[in-house]
């Protein structure tokens, strides 16, 4: 699904990345830890085509998207990468049904075919009695699953979760680890999670240690 080869990157003198190699399968779940700065976020923005390597190649589901360019990178970010964020990045003038349909509208979809998908998804997150909500209306864990549900909404080829948990308190965390689970099962979703959360990286199929700006060790649970 993603080869991740030769993967360099800097920021004015600091050497951030040095040469990271990596690949996800299908269907994985995979975590990657390590202490702050060590490099975790700005693997999985560039993995997630947010961000652009200095040196190396990212293969994403047969698309070198190191060749694309800023429209062709866009579209394709669109259509095939879902983002979970740790402060969920909700609009707060929209309600949680008009939040999960904007990558859909995005995409060019009708606002019924959107309106459709996106209360599918927020009934099956358990959320159908809180389309119109608006996000200081609802909790954070109901906060977080609406953006689950957004990220979800294109049926993504893999979603990237950047410290999903990490604004939740214990009960809401381990409800959004047994989501992501439950949704590899029902849909065979590919998980890339940044995560200082041992429990939750236990829980992936592999674990990736990261030190300095390079991997150190994998563990698989």
């Amino acid at each position: 699904m993603i080869e991740a080869k030769n993967i360099h990157k800097s920021y004015g003198g600091l050497h951030v990345l040095k040469g990271v190699d990596m690949s996800i399968g299908q269907g994985e779940v995979v975590s990657i830890v390590g202490k702050s700065g060590a490099g975790k976020s700005t693997l999985l923005h560039i993995l997630g085509t947010l961000d652009k390597a200095d040196k190396g190649s990212v293969v994403f589901d047969g698309v070198d998207v190191s060749k694309l360019d800023e429209k062709e990178i866009a579209k394709f970010r669109n259509e095939k990468i879902g983002f979970i964020f740790q402060f969920h990045h909700l609009l707060p003038e929209f309600t949680a049904l008009e939040n999960v349909c904007i990558p859909a509208y995005i995409k060019g979809e009708s606002e019924a075919e959107a309106t459709e998908k996106a209360k599918k998804l927020l009934d099956y997150l358990g959320l159908s009695d809180r389309l119109t909500h608006k996000p200081s209306q609802l909790s954070g864990g109901e906060q977080q699953r609406v953006a689950v549900a957004r990220s979800l909404i294109n049926r993504p080829a893999v979603v990237f979760a950047d410290e999903p948990s990490g604004n939740l308190d214990s009960s809401s965390s381990k409800e959004l680890h047994q989501l992501l689970f439950q949704l590899r099962k029902d849909f065979n979703q590919t998980f890339l999670i940044v995560t200082h959360n041992m429990e939750l990286a236990k829980m992936s199929d592999r674990t990736i240690e990261m030190q300095d700006g390079c991997l150190v060790q994998s563990s698989v649970f």
